[in-house]
This record gives C-alpha cells, structure tokens and sequence, in this order.
C-alpha cells in the first residue's frame, strides 16, 4: 500500500514537473511572452466570449428591451450601442491574442454589407493597424528559416515594417549585392497557436450559437479552419503570385511583383520592392494625377476576368493590398498579399455569372432558380441584395439595379435594415456554396474602395461585368456543343448578346446626358 501511495506522489509530481517544463518551454521558444500558451489564449478568449454574453444578455435580451418596439429610436439607439460594447470587446480581445484572431477580425471588417456596421467598422481598424512584432522576433525567424544570420544575406533591414498584417508583416530591405528588396516575415508564435486558436473559436462560437440564436458563425469558424494553413504557407504565397501574373497578362497596366525564391521559406517571403500608394489615398490618387475612374474601372475589369473567365481570384483586396504607382500619363496597379484566392468551379462559375446576368436582365424567376440552385432557397431576395450590395426595392423595382445608381443614403437604409435579418443571414452564409464566402468578402471590400473613391455606381462597371458573365456562360455552352455548326450558333448568340449590351450602355449614357433617368 505504501508503494502505491509513493508512486502516485512519484505521478502527481512527475505530471506537475512536466507540465511546468512544458510550459517554460513553450514561453522560451515565444520569448517568454505569456499571451503565447494555449491556456491563457483559451482564457482570454473565453473571457471576451463570457463578457460579451453577459452585456447582451443583461441590455438586449432583458425583459425590459423584449418589451419595447424593435423599431422605435430608443430600441435601436440601444442595439447600436450593445453592438459598439461587444465590437470594441471584441477588437481587444482580437489585439490581446493576435495571429488569427486578428485575422479572423479582418474577415468580420471587410463584411461592411453583411454584418452590423458597429462591428464592420471597429474592426476595420485591423487593416492597417495591426500588432506588430519587434525586430528581434523577425530576426530570430529569418534566421531559423534561412540558416544563416540576417546580417550575412542583407546589407540592411528598416527596423520599422511597411505594413502589419494578423499573420506577418514586410520589412524593407537591402540584399548584399545591392538590390531592394521587400521582406515578408511570419509573426513568431503564429503557426504555433493557430491550432489552439482555431479550436477555441470552434468551442465558444458554438456556445455563442446556443445561447444567441440570431449569432450563428460556425460558418467565419470553417472558413478559417480551411484557409488559414494555406496562408500560413508562404511558398503557396509565392506560387499564386506567380500565377496571378500569368493568368493576367493581358493588363500591361498590372503589377505583381517577383519572386525571389532562393530567400523564400514557408514562414520568409521575399519579393521584388515597389513603391505606391494605397488604392484608397484619395490624396495621393489626387496629387499623383491618377484618374479615378479609369482606376475604379480597371480593379473591376481585373476581377471580372479572374472571377468569370480563370476562376482563381485574390480574395483579400483591402486598401494595404492594392497599391497605385503613376507611370507617365498613365499609372500601374500593383497587387499584393496572395496568401488566400478563391479557386471557383466552372459549374459555380456558370451560376454565379447566370446570377448576375438575371439581375440585370431583371428576371426575378432566374435570380430565384439560380439562388436556389446555389442552395439558398426562399431565401434568394436577399442573397440578392448580399452580393450585389444593393437593397431589394432597388433590385426588383422598375428598371432593376441597371437603371438606379447606388448613393450614400441606400447604403444607410441597407445598414439600417441589416440587423432585422441577422437570423436569415446567418442562415444564408450557412447554406450557401461554400465558393460563395470568400466572393461576399471580396465584393464588399471592393464595394469599399469604389465608395472611398467616390466611383460607385459606374455604369461602365456593370458592362464590364455583364460582358465577362455573357462570356462566361457562352464560353460553358460551347464546351458542351455537338458540333461546329452548334458551336458557331453559339458564337454568333455571345456576339449578338455583347452587342445588345454595348446598345443598352449606350442608351443610358444618353438618357443620363439628357437627365431624362
């Protein structure tokens, strides 16, 4: 018996032993920063979850809101303001543990037509501000990485990052034979925690779910859990950088910088240095003599071709990632960041450009039949308005989208009306195609810079569009043509069809000269 007893004190000791090593040695392979064990993430997150429950629970969800009107001022005066509370709880909870969180944050900011805005907008503050690390962490993963001292492979290194992102961030740099060079370095503790990180979240949003039935986000949850490796991978990086360069040639106007593969590792992306300013300095577009409108124009005929024609497209186009650079009389696009692209199927291809081709045609029974076919159901009104950022009435009433323009104040009513269908959001985001999540992401980031530079709404931007998706779809039905007399059919139909369009733009830019709209 008193062996027993021994060895269990030999155990609980031995346990406690190992658990404390372990422990030192996590701390000492993150440089002893705390924030970095799994338990204390877990308990961070866990907080935030527990505190913003508890708010909604005690404001919005008490007896005394359940009483009142849901559209009286007062009602929504308090909604707003538990939204801002659980927001900026959030975004501390999203600076505290950083790496996907952070991430994570970034995802829920660039949703600007999805989500409530006091989420959307607290959150967007971590496009451009995220943590960043200190230069000895970025040295001590450059020289992990690259087996050698950093001293021994660049003359120099600005101490001071160009940009910050949740996963790494990109120091200017100088290599020894003199060339300039732009280095991207994945923060420390990152890949470490992410599995941890990716867990918690699993665990407390299907908690959250329970409790609040109108906060079903087990789809943002899967979403990460798939993309994340992918982006914690930097010769995967480098090789969609490659082929974004490939796949879109045609745009002399078009930069993606080059590869230097010899100093790139998983966690160590270095890359061609170039200059420019953001997509959404107004001020630098300005004083540089940038047309905005040809610029607005040329982001969406960019996408339009990676979207409809390759079905690869750059899903993370927030302002850090698309710079400008004036070229002459003429000026260059650069593209950045492509850790995360959207691979579409020709099948989801083919119903995302029937989709819109039925919203500008203003044929309700196709929107329906397509939305259903994407697996939303009944619930195709509003997936309607989710994609194309616009609200119903502007969608179905006289004329459809191609005869109204977007302006500030629809977008306040769509803001406004957005909380009322959390629920039914929710449950398109969980129903629909799983291609469809990173498309809303990259059409309200894009929505979000045409707004910034005041060129929403261009006509030319919808021809442009209906153009691919005609091309598109004609493009699917000569794949599946029996013959070349069929396929010659089918050539001249998509001729016909780009025509009409060309006809339709016409039109409208005249009756738009005349103010007959």
């Amino acid at each position: 018996m008193l062996k027993v007893i021994k060895w269990r004190k030999v155990l609980k000791f031995g346990a406690i032993g190992g658990a404390g090593v372990g422990l030192v040695t996590s701390l000492h392979a993150n440089n002893y920063d705390v924030t970095s064990v799994g338990v204390v993430r877990f308990a961070n997150a866990a907080k935030a979850v527990l505190d913003i429950s508890v708010y909604y629970k005690k404001n919005l969800y008490s007896k005394n809101a359940k009483l009142m009107d849901h559209e009286s001022e007062e009602y929504l005066k308090l909604k707003s303001e538990v939204h801002q509370w659980g927001a900026e709880r959030l975004l501390k909870l999203c600076c505290l543990n950083k790496g996907v969180f952070i991430k994570v944050g970034q995802h829920i900011g660039a949703l600007d037509y999805l989500l409530p805005v006091e989420y959307v907008n607290t959150m967007k503050v971590l496009h451009s501000k995220a943590p960043k690390s200190s230069l000895k962490d970025v040295y001590m993963v450059l020289r992990q990485d690259l087996g050698k001292d950093p001293e021994e492979v660049f003359k120099s290194i600005d101490p001071e990052p160009l940009g910050t992102a949740s996963l790494a961030q990109v120091h200017k740099a100088v290599l020894q034979d003199g060339r300039t060079v732009a280095v991207k370095v994945q923060h420390a503790s990152v890949r470490g925690n992410s599995l941890v990180d990716l867990k918690t979240m699993e665990f407390l949003v299907s908690i959250v779910s329970r409790l609040f039935p109108d906060f079903r986000f087990e789809w943002l949850v899967k979403e990460t859990k798939r993309n994340i490796p992918l982006e914690l991978d930097f010769h995967n990086e480098g090789k969609n950088a490659e082929k974004a360069d490939r796949i879109l040639v045609k745009f002399p106007w078009l930069f993606v910088p080059k590869i230097y593969w010899n100093l790139t590792t998983p966690r160590v992306l270095t890359m061609e240095f170039v200059e420019g300013g953001q997509i959404n300095d107004v001020e630098y577009i300005e004083k540089s003599k940038i047309n905005k409108w040809l610029l607005s124009s040329r982001l969406g005929d960019m996408y339009s071709e990676m979207i409809f024609k390759h079905g690869f497209v750059h899903a993370d186009p927030h302002p850090g990632n698309i710079l400008v650079q004036p070229k002459g009389k003429d000026f260059k696009i650069i593209l950045l960041d492509h850790g995360l692209y959207a691979e579409l199927e020709p099948k989801f291809r083919r119903q995302y450009a029937r989709l819109w081709l039925s919203i500008l045609n203003f044929d309700m029974p196709a929107i329906k039949q397509v939305a259903i076919d994407l697996g939303v159901g009944d619930l195709y009104w509003l997936f309607s308005c989710m994609v194309t950022g616009r609200t119903w009435e502007s969608i179905s009433g006289a004329g459809g989208i191609a005869k109204s323009r977007p302006g500030a104040e629809e977008k306040k009513i769509f803001q406004q009306r957005l909380p009322q269908f959390l629920p039914q959001i929710n449950a398109v985001l969980s129903r629909v195609d799983r291609q469809m999540l990173l498309l809303f992401k990259t059409n309200d980031l894009l929505r979000g810079i045409e707004h910034t530079l005041k060129t929403h709404g261009r006509r030319a931007a919808l021809l442009t569009m209906a153009a691919r998706c005609v091309q598109a779809e004609y493009s699917e039905q000569r794949k599946e043509a029996l013959g070349a007399l069929q396929r010659n059919t089918i050539s001249f139909c998509e001729i016909w069809a780009l025509l009409r369009l060309k006809v339709w733009y016409f039109m409208l830019c005249i009756t738009d000269f005349f103010g007959l709209a």
